[in-house]
């Protein structure tokens, strides 16, 4: 047999910049050393703006649901270059356009051939639960039923919504509840800033109320700085448990304009259907609460 042709053998560092997962890799000092495509794209955060720095300083800004952050206590890097067992979390990291992104992610240790840890690796992905259901609205569903702003439902989606939800309660006795989420002080924003700005606030915003709601809910934008979730209802704790999420959420989440944080809170009011009610009365009822948590002083969850 004559000499076989030698094999291509791709580097680690072409296997990572290939795969469709988010990959970063950090020393024991959590400085970023590798960041890869998918980062990139998930993240919005180029390479050049992350290699380099401490993963500590809150680049993604790592919360959980309620609105903690995971950078400097509860890191999953830290924790894997403690006891070099792989670690896994699911939170809420910061885009850099400023919405939220749900993400599931691994860190694992990194060591040299002696057994020393020299490192870590985290591989991410998106963890949204609807974006399965985006996928499959078309164009022509798009247009008609969604807010071109904000990409989330638009009034007249919500209100077939909840006509169907209504016809589920009536028919097969499936309980469902509204959130009437109302952004505190939005004048003021486009006041100081402008109207741009204001617009990024409301992107920032339905994205992440759209990210943190749960399979079955949906999000939308009843006007204004004004937006409803058509909510599975179980118990009333667990309504006002969603609305507490997003309310944390959304309160440690920006928009940045130049050298600007730009933040705001939400006013939530919550409202279980009652058997039989019509719709446009549930949604007076959960308005009424947001306006109590208005003038309870703001940033706050009302149950109707």
């Amino acid at each position: 047999m004559g000499p076989q042709p030698a094999r291509y053998v791709p580097s680690a560092q072409a296997l990572l910049a290939a795969m469709s997962e988010a990959v970063y890799v950090v020393d024991r000092q959590r400085r970023v050393t590798y960041w890869n495509p998918a980062a990139e794209r998930l993240t919005g955060y180029p390479a050049d703006q992350v290699v380099g720095r401490c993963c500590r300083d809150g680049i993604l800004n790592h919360v959980d649901h309620e609105g903690t952050s995971l950078c400097k206590s509860r890191c999953p890097l830290l924790a894997t270059i403690g006891d070099g067992q792989p670690h896994d979390m699911l939170a809420f990291l910061h885009h850099r356009d400023g919405h939220r992104v749900p993400v599931a992610a691994r860190a694992a240790a990194l060591a040299d051939p002696d057994g020393n840890i020299t490192g870590a690796v985290e591989v991410f992905h998106d963890d949204s639960r609807n974006k399965m259901l985006k996928d499959r609205l078309d164009d022509v569903q798009r247009q008609a039923l969604t807010d071109a702003l904000t990409g989330i439902a638009n009034r007249r989606m919500l209100t077939q919504v909840l006509r169907q939800r209504r016809g589920d309660q009536v028919r097969y006795g499936y309980a469902y509840a509204v959130l009437f989420a109302d952004i505190d002080h939005f004048k003021q924003v486009n006041d100081t800033y402008n109207h741009d700005v204001g617009d990024r606030v409301l992107q920032m915003v339905s994205a992440t109320l759209r990210d943190c709601t749960r399979t079955g809910d949906t999000v939308g934008r009843w006007g204004g700085e004004e937006f409803l979730v058509v909510a599975t209802a179980g118990e009333a704790d667990q309504v006002l448990n969603l609305a507490e999420r997003a309310r944390h959420l959304v309160a440690s989440t920006w928009a940045q304009n130049g050298a600007d944080r730009v933040a705001v809170t939400l006013s939530i009011g919550v409202a279980l259907a009652r058997p039989g009610e019509a719709t446009d009365e549930l949604v007076r009822r959960a308005d009424m609460a947001m306006l109590a948590a208005k003038t309870k002083g703001r940033n706050r969850t009302v149950l109707a």
